[in-house]
């Protein structure tokens, strides 16, 4: 009960940020503004990204196992590049907490100020929590194959994992807004390096990346706490409580 409400409040809540862009084009008569859309599909990308990849990445699994050693290798590395993609588009989601500074509005704006706020509120609040699911099925992943048990929600390792996935997420973010690097950039990781060197070579620019990667991280942490524990809470007691009954 507890994940398939989380699931339809998260779908529901991308399909509201989705609408009001359209709505607001035809309300104000405005052209809709299509980075917007764009940032929605890059925000839910990776949750299909997952869920399709693991899935295939078992398939590839069950078909080689009669090869032994080798099959098992060839799952992992099917596993391997599919969470690597997974964690490449992650940040994808969270960006979207940055549309929050307006600059989509033009200076004889007739749109409503209440409106882009409620719109943009929206969209940045469903690119968080579609970076929490993404964070809490991977954890479901992680528990799933190191501790074989959901107790294993509780271990330090568990934890461990969950905060350095914020902490690269945040990073990530920063390196979207401010570098303007996309995904897909990694396959140019010379352009990448001196674009970095140049931007960090800056002065204060890593004292700015540490605050915003921070003061970002808490926010995300306190958004998975409120959002993804209690119903990893409730998995874990009632797995616990069905294994006492039994």
């Amino acid at each position: 009960m507890g994940i398939s409400a989380l699931i339809l409040s998260v779908i529901g809540l991308n399909i509201y940020a989705f609408a009001l862009v359209f709505v607001r084009s035809w309300l104000y008569k405005q052209p809709v503004y299509r980075p917007m859309l764009w940032n929605i599909w890059l925000s839910v990308l990776p949750v299909f990204v997952l869920t399709f990849g693991m899935l295939f990445a078992f398939i590839v699994t069950a078909l080689t196992v009669g090869l032994g050693t080798v099959g098992q290798l060839i799952g992992w590395l099917v596993m391997a590049v599919v969470l690597l993609a997974w964690l490449l588009l992650l940040p994808n989601s969270a960006y979207l907490i940055t549309e929050l500074n307006l600059n989509h509005r033009v200076e004889e704006e007739t749109t409503p100020l209440w409106y882009d706020i409620i719109s943009v509120l929206a969209l940045a609040m469903s690119g968080v929590v579609n970076m929490v699911v993404n964070l809490f099925l991977v954890t479901l992943i992680f528990v799933a194959f190191f501790f074989k048990d959901l107790s294993g929600v509780h271990a330090v390792g568990t934890v461990v994992f969950s905060v350095a996935l914020i902490v690269l997420v945040s990073f990530g973010v920063y390196l979207g807004r401010y570098l303007r690097f996309n995904s897909w950039d990694i396959r140019h990781p010379s352009g990448m390096w001196r674009k970095a060197r140049e931007h960090f070579g800056q002065p204060r620019a890593s004292r700015d990346c540490v605050v915003f990667v921070l003061t970002h991280s808490i926010f995300f942490g306190l958004m998975y706490g409120c959002i993804a524990l209690p119903v990893l809470q409730l998995i874990v007691y009632t797995d616990s409580l069905q294994k006492a009954l039994l």
